[in-house]
């Protein structure tokens, strides 16, 4: 019987860069979705491979920003891919500008049929969704949950996903078995559950639940730090993928992203703009090239 801490979804061979398509929008602006996954996927020796959904200015905390949406290149993009005879190791999926993006996810799901699939359900937080997101795209999201390798979503997404009330972040072990035993039930082989935070606590935890193992979901804490920051859900997912392609068992996996969020959060204080432009991850991406020593 699998758990979190013994399942190893990637071998790592040799020398051999494994190639993961990123399929995230592209910010001008603002540290999120491709601008962190590129270099934190890049400093764990992966080829990244992007997949733009949305051109930004900036994201979407600012209160002005262009938003080009990329559907009507996307079949000519991936034809492209194909004629060239592409081979991907993974297929790692985040925010999405309009609902039919998933099937651009979906088809390079039936075309490299060995790759891993990680989905960072990008929706919303706080018990709100995004500006951007209709409940079209949301319904369209769920459709990405059956069959992921690996699902993570925060507690608002896994509410929107499963229809279960937002009890905002101060939840029990109780809900979020019920949350990580519904996304199993739809089809996910294992769930990330981010963000419980007890009132009064400085510690947030987030909780791993596998599709095979015994169901009760393994706990990864941390130190809760007294600011919140734009991107940090794009850098936890991207270091998260960046350890399981090092090899690294999901639960290890967890805990280093955890990690290195946190330590980036702790740098990004000393920076200008940093409250609207988000977490400075560039000074702590030796934390991910320390996953190949």
């Amino acid at each position: 019987m699998n758990n979190a801490s013994n399942l190893h979804l990637y071998q790592r061979e040799g020398g051999y860069l494994p190639r993961v398509a990123a399929v995230h929008d592209l910010c001008g602006y603002g540290k999120c979705s491709l601008g962190v996954a590129i270099p934190v996927l890049s400093a764990a020796g992966i080829d990244v491979c992007p997949v733009p959904t949305s051109l930004f200015s900036a994201h979407t905390r600012f209160p002005e920003f262009y938003m080009h949406d990329t559907t009507p290149m996307l079949t000519e993009y991936l034809d492209a891919w194909v004629a060239e005879g592409i081979q991907l190791d993974g297929v790692y999926s985040g925010f999405l500008g309009a609902p039919e993006q998933v099937d651009a996810i979906t088809r390079l799901y039936r075309e490299h049929p060995g790759a891993l699939r990680l989905v960072d359900p990008v929706m919303g937080d706080g018990g709100e969704k995004y500006l951007t997101y209709t409940d079209e795209l949301c319904d369209a999201m769920k459709g990405l949950v059956d069959g992921a390798d690996v699902l993570t979503p925060n507690l608002t997404e896994a509410s929107i996903i499963t229809g279960i009330p937002y009890e905002g972040q101060d939840v029990d072990e109780a809900y979020v078995r019920r949350v990580t035993d519904a996304l199993l039930a739809m089809g996910a082989k294992s769930v990330v559950l981010k963000g419980v935070v007890h009132e009064g606590e400085k510690i947030i935890r987030n909780y791993v639940a596998v599709a095979d193992g015994d169901g009760a979901p393994e706990e990864v804490s941390g130190e809760l730090l007294p600011y919140m920051l734009h991107g940090t859900g794009d850098l936890f997912a991207s270091g998260l993928v960046a350890a399981v392609y090092a090899g690294e068992s999901l639960l290890s996996s967890v805990n280093f992203a955890s990690e290195l969020v946190r330590h980036a959060m702790q740098i990004t204080p000393e920076q200008p703009d940093y409250e609207v432009r988000g977490v400075s991850f560039e000074s702590v991406l030796g934390d991910v090239t320390a996953l190949l020593a």
